[in-house]
């Protein structure tokens, strides 16, 4: 009987530990995991973080103004990785709100791809846009699409694209200063 009694006491006890012993296992692998997850090696910022940063941002920064009539002023921002040898490119477009009330690309608005720098830290990049005039077209409602991309040993590894907002501070370009805005009645 005493053996009985040391064997059923011997499972009960570890029945009781397995489902913690469970438990710290996994928490040590989520803890163990979770660093390479969330913080890429040496502090820089992963693909992901780069595509949620309040860096990355498009705004129209001239429209139509006094000094530049006719002219659409595209402004973009993008994070850098933190990393001096990798490079930085933004592409520049103009899209129209058409009769059916969907953005539609305007044709021959298209700066191609343009490097803005290194991934060192963040960038800000621009390109303008001049429309010619017709009194046979109606106005036109614009926006920018400025595409980012973020190139390693010529090899991209992060791209993404984001319509023009509002309420955004372009370092240089704008006109009047300070004028940011989503779109652009020309």
């Amino acid at each position: 009987r005493p053996r009985m009694a040391a064997a059923s006491a011997r499972r009960h006890t570890l029945a009781r530990l397995a489902p913690a012993g469970i438990a710290i296992a996994a928490a040590c692998t989520a803890a163990a995991a979770a660093p390479a997850a969330s913080k890429p090696q040496h502090g820089q910022p992963t693909a992901q973080a780069l595509m949620h940063s309040r860096e990355l941002w498009a705004t129209i920064d001239v429209c139509n103004s006094p000094k530049q009539p006719n002219t659409v002023g595209i402004r973009g921002s993008m994070p850098g990785d933190g990393k001096p040898a990798d490079k930085m490119y933004m592409s520049f477009a103009l899209e129209y709100l058409n009769a059916a009330n969907q953005w539609a690309p305007l044709t021959s608005s298209s700066s191609g791809w343009v490097l803005i720098g290194d991934g060192s830290g963040a960038r800000q990049g621009g390109r303008s846009f001049t429309i010619k005039p017709s009194h046979a077209r109606p106005k036109l409602v614009l926006r920018g699409m400025v595409s980012f991309r973020w190139m390693r040993a010529n090899r991209q590894f992060a791209h993404t694209t984001r319509p023009t907002t509002g309420g955004r501070q372009a370092l240089v370009g704008a006109e009047p200063a300070g004028y940011s805005a989503a779109r652009c009645n020309l």
